[in-house]
């Protein structure tokens, strides 16, 4: 029986054991450092491809050229309250069967395994402003994210999808894309005006990665947080705790 959107991932106030995929990249890094940094979370367990090159009491780390497959670690993998999945791929020049892999079903075989291992987790993941949870429209992308976003709902687990707009880095953390580097530090100085412009389009890893830990400890009324329901999350778990 799964439980419902809003409860608590635990009965009580407390420390949380957070899995976190795709650490090193720049979502991944953002969530990383606000997990590290808040008192709600007691451990981190990082799932990727490659170390995340960052030593830290909480971390502990697994890594595995194809994380898809988690057969050998799933004892690893449980007693865990929270999975924050920020695994993700541009589709820009990518076959549709490459990106569907990468996208769905890795997500989704991750997923299953977590929800095995700690079947009271909460798991949230990172999808993209403009998924298309009808999988009927004309962009590609969209189609796939909406597609994965609606298979996780049917597992038996607590789930969100999360659907950031442009996403600013804060604190030092960089895209592994060299492309998306430059054009982040081009784009710097235009961050604030976008902010003012459009404020609902707008959020940094920062309140990211604290939207995630808000809503993995306190729940939240919908099961897709838009751009504007995660900067609401992130600004208000700044006086929880």
């Amino acid at each position: 029986m799964v439980r419902g959107q809003d409860e608590p991932i635990t009965g009580r106030r407390g420390p949380a054991k957070v899995i976190l995929f795709g650490a090193t990249g720049m979502v991944g890094q953002g969530v990383l450092r606000e997990c590290l940094l808040d008192d709600r979370v007691e451990q981190v367990l990082a799932v990727g491809r490659t170390p995340v090159g960052t030593a830290h009491a909480k971390l502990t780390e697994i890594v595995r050229a194809d994380v898809s497959d988690l057969s050998g670690v799933r004892e690893q993998l449980a007693g865990y309250q929270a999975c924050f999945f920020c695994l993700g791929v541009s589709s820009a020049g990518m076959a549709a069967a490459e990106y569907h892999r990468l996208t769905y079903d890795l997500t989704l075989a991750a997923a299953a395994a977590v929800a095995e291992a700690s079947p009271d987790l909460t798991f949230i993941y990172v999808s993209g402003q403009g998924a298309d949870s009808t999988e009927k429209g004309r962009i590609r992308w969209a189609r796939v994210k909406g597609a994965t976003e609606n298979a996780l709902r049917a597992l038996p687990m607590r789930n969100y999808a999360f659907r950031p707009g442009v996403i600013q880095p804060v604190h030092g953390v960089t895209s592994k894309t060299r492309l998306y580097a430059v054009i982040y530090r081009v784009a710097g100085p235009l961050f604030p005006v976008l902010r003012r412009l459009a404020p609902g389009s707008l959020t940094t890893t920062e309140t990211l990665g604290r939207a995630m830990i808000a809503v993995a400890e306190r729940g939240y009324p919908e099961p897709v947080l838009e751009n504007r329901d995660i900067n609401s999350a992130g600004r208000s778990s700044r006086t929880i705790g």
